[in-house]
């Protein structure tokens, strides 16, 4: 499973590529304004900023909803560095979009997935990825992990290239029932990662070491 982080700061995605896990970063607009990132210059600054700081795949989202508009700022944000991943809404205009990426060597995240019909559709078009939202649907009292598997098991049926990219993930157990079922990717802010490391029974045992240690030292 890759792991990608779901922020615009620059020193949570230092942080995880110094952890050693970091296969790339998924930013938005609102992850943007989070950051206090504002202004069409200061935006692509910050998405070549991000660029300098990973290895690959940097999802940078397009904000025109019509389908010459997609194009045109997804052409610009991909001129950018060879990492970046043009994120595209699930729209229309959005699927047609993806398809003429696609034909123009262009990788893309279809990005807002809520049922397996807009996966097939943004697979179909030619997504690199698709971002089926399991938070939002949990919120709704929907079941976000079985959307998860149900992708899985159409795209085994098929010879899709397309990438099943775990989005919206609250917490460490999103996380690991996404691993179980066979997730491709899982984007999380950087503390759901970090809370991964954790155990009562680590932190009874490393402390017992110490003090055995300590005692054995003086």
């Amino acid at each position: 499973m890759k792991f990608f982080i779901d922020t615009a700061n620059l020193d949570e995605i230092a942080e995880a590529r110094d952890m050693g896990i970091l296969d790339g970063v998924t930013t938005n607009p609102s992850l943007m304004a989070k950051e206090g990132i504002s202004g069409h210059e200061n935006i692509l600054a910050h998405y070549q900023a991000i660029c300098d700081l990973v290895d690959d795949k940097v999802s940078a989202e397009v904000i025109a909803t019509d389908f010459e508009g997609i194009i045109k700022e997804g052409q610009e944000l991909s001129a950018l560095s060879p990492k970046i991943v043009v994120k595209v809404p699930m729209i229309r205009d959005g699927v047609k979009a993806i398809k003429w990426f696609s034909d123009n060597n262009i990788r893309t995240n279809c990005t807002l997935i809520f049922s397996a019909g807009q996966a097939l559709l943004a697979a179909k078009a030619g997504a690199t990825y698709i971002s089926p939202f399991i938070g939002r649907l949990d919120d709704i009292s929907a079941d976000g992990l079985q959307l998860i598997a149900q992708l899985i098991a159409i795209f085994d049926n098929y010879d899709f290239q397309t990438e099943i990219l775990a989005a919206s993930i609250r917490h460490p157990m999103h996380l690991i029932s996404c691993a179980e079922v066979g997730a491709h990717v899982a984007t999380c802010p950087l503390n759901v990662f970090q809370s991964l490391l954790k155990h009562p029974l680590t932190d009874i045992g490393l402390e017992k070491f110490l003090a055995d240690h300590q005692k054995a030292n003086g």
